[in-house]
């Protein structure tokens, strides 16, 4: 028996060889097997994410990255973010001014997932000048305000962007702060209605759970919520004093209004 077993190993040792090649062969082979199907896999999700993304776009930024970024934006703040919304009623075209409550980096980007019509936004020259991120502010259209000089610049550049029919949006608070703050409103965005007789689209962000922060905000999951207000029209210096109670989160909205009728 013992002559047995020494002739088995000694027979296995001399094709160990031939075992080892065949082994090393089989595990190449069956590594560019899984290689190959996570590729497919890869190129598979990869293109649903891609039509995911071209069917959540609806504003037409002029340029196919720009028109990219739109839906994945949109894709973001719905799923991520759980934006709860309605569109905001903006006209088909024509200048029209959108204004919001300021608490987080994430506003701007829900307000752009809720427009149909792409936004020019009113921006601090401190932010828009942030490193790494001027690029694409100016790719936007973002329009940037000096708060520590006069702002007749940015005030003649946003009239020339209403008068060639585009949308303004801004944050009239001039600041982020939290929920229930009272801010004095700037009036810019009230000159600039009067000037180009366009209405005034209210908005009213809630839900944040980064309050206060830029990037956080961004990052940490929200029930987000944006609301429509009636619009605000130019002639109407009476309406500041709504206006402003809308933006602090103590507006009447019309939907609340009928609820308790």
């Amino acid at each position: 028996m013992t002559i047995s077993l020494i002739s088995v190993l000694s027979h296995t040792l001399q094709h160990y060889p031939f075992f080892l090649k065949s082994y090393r062969k089989f595990m190449v082979e069956l590594y560019s097997i899984v290689a190959l199907l996570l590729v497919i896999v890869f190129i598979v999700l990869l293109i649903r994410g891609f039509k995911a993304i071209s069917a959540a776009q609806q504003s037409d930024w002029g340029k196919t990255w720009m028109n990219f970024l739109d839906g994945l934006n949109r894709l973001f703040c719905k799923h991520y973010h759980r934006l709860h919304y309605t569109p905001i009623p903006l006209p088909d075209d024509g200048p029209a001014i959108l204004v919001a409550n300021h608490i987080s980096g994430l506003d701007a980007m829900l307000m752009i997932a809720a427009s149909p019509r792409p936004l020019r936004f009113l921006i601090a020259s401190e932010q828009y000048e942030r490193f790494g991120f001027a690029w694409f502010y100016r790719a936007i259209g973002c329009i940037p305000v000096d708060r520590s000089r006069h702002q007749k610049t940015a005030l003649r550049v946003a009239l020339r962007v209403l008068k060639s029919g585009e949308v303004l949006a801004l944050f009239p608070q001039g600041k982020m702060g939290l929920p229930g703050e009272s801010h004095k409103l700037k009036r810019g965005y009230f000159w600039l209605a009067q000037q180009t007789q366009c209405p005034i689209y209210p908005v009213f962000i809630s839900g944040i759970t980064g309050v206060g922060t830029i990037f956080r905000s961004m990052l940490q999951r929200s029930h987000a919520k944006l609301e429509n207000y009636p619009l605000f029209h130019w002639h109407d210096e009476n309406s500041l004093a709504s206006l402003q109670a809308v933006l602090e989160g103590r507006g009447n909205h019309p939907d609340k209004a009928k609820a308790n009728s």
